[in-house]
């Protein structure tokens, strides 16, 4: 096993940073800030962060095929453009509820962006239950949601032969997982494949690697853990120097790095005190595992 090690390469402090994804063509990590309203842009040569400010939260952010980006912003999907920071509205959701918006979201291998929504926070993971719902944004803009009843709609992957869909609502403290047709988008048959621990705390965001095996980031839990989603089984415990991790995938030139998210909102002073890099971005090398390119919306 070679040493692993941690480095914050984004100290502004996020207040909730998630939906890190590697933009290969910009060489670059986006990632967004959920209550901050902005999306980010970080620089590997330039060890800067760029920032777009927008009108509502922004709770995920994923490569577009033609070009530039797609968000999920308040109730909407939406397309980014970078330069010009100009936002276009796809679609709404959650037309009959005042109180929801997105939470996290992924494009499929099929080039789908799925995206679900949870109730507005009273304090963080504090909020009514059941009110979320998981999407799909198609690529000719039509919307398919596909259940309701969702706590905090989380981390989602697929698994390397494309037959299962991965996926996380957080206050069921599971990593479930579905049959997942390719040529459809549809899922079913949904069981749980992992129970976090008590010091794992909630599951959040989520990525695979080359190997298959599953990476969850665990909110409160101050660390990323790997799982085999065959046996259910922990394989592996990166601990970080912040509690709130939010969000994980990997990037670099060979996919060889994990990037981090992590939040700062509901910390006190001294909390924050005792964890300065709170909601900052984290880069884990050393892990000796691979990650999968991210999906381009197709659009």
């Amino acid at each position: 096993m070679s040493s692993v090690s941690i480095e914050c390469v984004a100290s502004e402090g996020c207040r909730i940073g998630e939906s890190p994804v590697w933009d290969e063509r910009e060489g670059a990590l986006l990632y967004v800030d959920i209550t901050g309203r902005k999306v980010c842009r970080w620089s590997p040569v330039t060890r800067q962060a760029q920032a777009i400010a927008l009108d509502a939260p922004v709770s995920s952010v994923a490569l577009r095929q033609s070009g530039d980006y797609v968000i999920t912003l308040g109730t909407r999907f939406a397309a980014l453009k970078w330069k010009e920071e100009l936002v276009t509205t796809f679609s709404h959701v959650d037309k009959d509820k005042a109180n929801t918006r997105f939470n996290d979201g992924k494009v499929d291998p099929a080039g789908r962006y799925f995206a679900g929504t949870m109730a507005e926070e009273i304090r963080p993971a504090v909020l009514e239950r059941r009110q979320g719902s998981l999407y799909t944004l198609f690529p000719d803009h039509s919307v398919v949601k596909h259940f309701d009843q969702v706590d905090i709609s989380n981390g989602l992957d697929w698994s390397l032969d494309h037959r299962t869909f991965f996926y996380i609502d957080s206050l069921s403290y599971s990593v479930d997982a579905f049959d997942y047709d390719l040529q459809t988008g549809k899922i079913g048959n949904r069981r749980s494949i992992y129970k976090l621990e008590k010091e794992e705390s909630i599951p959040d965001g989520m990525c695979i690697d080359t190997e298959g095996k599953l990476w969850v980031a665990c909110y409160d839990g101050g660390r990323v853990i790997r799982l085999d989603p065959e046996t259910g089984k922990r394989l592996q415990t990166v601990k970080l120097p912040v509690d709130k991790t939010t969000s994980c995938c990997f990037g670099g030139k060979d996919y060889s790095e994990m990037f981090v998210t992590s939040a700062s909102d509901g910390m006190d002073k001294e909390w924050l005190s005792r964890q300065p890099q709170a909601g900052g971005i984290f880069k884990i090398t050393g892990l000796g595992v691979k990650g999968v390119p991210p999906y381009p919306f197709a659009g």
